[in-house]
C-alpha cells in the first residue's frame, strides 16, 4: 500500500470512528505548522494502526480511552468518548472502564474522566 491508499484508508477509518464533523473541522484547521502532523495522523493513526485487523474498533476505543484516562489527556479523551459510541461501547462499559481505571490510573484521574463523559453523554442527548 502507498502512501496515498494509505491516507484514503486513513480518512474513511478516521471519520467512521471519529465522524465526518470533527474531521471536517481538523481538514478546515489546516495550516502551515499543522498540515504535515494531520497528515501523518490520518496516514499513520488511522491509516495504519486503526485499520489493522487484529482488534476491532470497539476494543481499541476502550483501550484508546483507558490510556488517555492514565495520561490525563483531556480533549483527546473527550474526543474519544465520542468515538466510543460510534464503535459500539456501551455507557455500562464505559462506566466499568473508568471505575477500572481509578484502580491503575488513581481516583483523581477517574473522577476527571466520569465527569467528561458525563458532558459527552448529555450533549449526546441533546441536554448541553
Amino acid at each position: 500500500m502507498d502512501d496515498n491508499e494509505r491516507r484514503q484508508q486513513g480518512f474513511t477509518v478516521r471519520r467512521a470512528v471519529l465522524g465526518d464533523a470533527h474531521v471536517d473541522r481538523a481538514e478546515a484547521g489546516k495550516t502551515p505548522l499543522n498540515e504535515d502532523f494531520q497528515d501523518f495522523i490520518t496516514r499513520y493513526a488511522w491509516g495504519e494502526i486503526w485499520s489493522r485487523p487484529g482488534m476491532s474498533w470497539h476494543t481499541r476505543s476502550l483501550i484508546t480511552i483507558s490510556i488517555l484516562i492514565a495520561l490525563n489527556r483531556p480533549e483527546e479523551l473527550r474526543m474519544h468518548f465520542a468515538a466510543a459510541f460510534n464503535n459500539g461501547v456501551t455507557e455500562d462499559e464505559l462506566k466499568e472502564l473508568m471505575l477500572h481505571s481509578s484502580l491503575y490510573c488513581g481516583l483523581p484521574a477517574a473522577n476527571a474522566a466520569y465527569c467528561l463523559a458525563s458532558e459527552v453523554i448529555a450533549e449526546r442527548a441533546g441536554k448541553h
